[in-house]
């Protein structure tokens, strides 16, 4: 589906503990391309790793969306512009579109396309494929990514907590079945049960994936979230994605994310970190913009000022480094 071929250079950016790193490795070398292996520095340092992209002539980019959106930042404060870029495949964490409409704007890589791949470990890293354009993009409800359709050797269906498939347009729990749905857990046989099914409907063993997401009625698939993303908060039932999605809509927010977190007397709140110019967006104007487009209980109290958000080795969000 890529097309990859001896001609192609990749990069191998993420830690060889993540399933990213599978693709990585395998998606050029099967092929005879060329393989460029990351070191720590680069791999922590966007500015650092946008001009390794340069140097190596890289042709094929995979990124978790928290460290493409410093990737771009940092390209677009320097000027620094990919002519060899023919391909960025997402996959790790949620699409941020901002940070993609950013890239294209800015010119960054021209003549690349842009792909977004949901998957999972459990089923073998890739489950969908979703060519990006404005077009995909303005297609998506607020708060909900675009991720396609399955690859040709995997089925999802959307189901509800009774494991009976949705109708387009409701939510539902992803379920993936097919060649890349891994035997289960080693050595345990109560999670392995409680992820790995056979439906009543004979549809064969499915991995239940713990995401959400929605159908439209061609069958494309919008990611809305895992269902271990709620907090509860004074009662209230709370979608951390859905207010950071709003964050993200604000203009020149170019990062964000949402903890709950406490102070020193255990009181709990929520508290907003922001990639954004402090006196062009103020904390003030933060407030009031997310009281027009969210519930009351779902505005930070706080809001944090950051040059960048954290990562992990896997170059996904470091909530914890947040928290600390």
């Amino acid at each position: 589906m890529l097309g990859t071929g001896p001609q192609d250079v990749w990069t191998l950016f993420h830690s060889l503990s993540f399933d990213f790193s599978v693709w990585e490795l395998w998606g050029p070398l099967l092929y005879g391309g060329r393989l460029v292996v990351v070191d720590r520095d680069a791999a922590t340092d966007p500015l650092e790793f946008a001009r390794l992209l340069v140097a190596r002539r890289v042709t094929v980019l995979n990124q978790v969306p928290s460290a493409f959106g410093n990737l771009v930042t940092e390209a677009a404060d320097e000027g620094i512009r990919l002519p060899a870029l023919r391909r960025v495949v997402f996959g790790g964490e949620a699409l941020v579109p901002a940070d993609v409409r950013r890239w294209w704007a800015q010119g960054i890589a021209p003549d690349a396309q842009l792909v977004n791949m949901y998957g999972i470990t459990e089923t073998t890293v890739h489950v969908t494929w979703c060519p990006l354009s404005p077009a995909v993009l303005e297609q998506a409800a607020p708060g909900r990514t675009p991720i396609g359709r399955p690859l040709p050797h995997l089925t999802v269906s959307l189901r509800d907590a009774q494991g009976d498939p949705v109708a387009a347009g409701e939510p539902g729990e992803i379920w993936v079945a097919g060649a890349g749905v891994t035997h289960g857990y080693l050595d345990r046989p109560e999670l392995t049960a409680g992820r790995f099914v056979d439906p009543a409907d004979g549809s064969g063993r499915h991995y239940r994936s713990g995401d959400w997401a929605v159908a439209d009625a061609e069958g494309g698939l919008f990611y809305a979230g895992r269902q271990d993303g709620q907090v509860k908060l004074r009662g209230f039932r709370i979608e951390l994605g859905e207010i950071e999605a709003a964050l993200r809509a604000l203009p020149g927010v170019s990062g964000a994310a949402c903890l709950v977190t406490a102070d020193a007397h255990g009181e709990q709140s929520l508290t907003a970190y922001l990639v954004a110019d402090r006196t062009e967006l103020p904390a003030s104007t933060v407030r009031t913009e997310l009281a027009v487009r969210l519930p009351s209980h779902m505005v930070p109290q706080h809001v944090h000022y950051l040059e960048r958000l954290p990562v992990t080795p896997h170059g996904k969000l470091d909530r914890a480094a947040l928290a600390a």
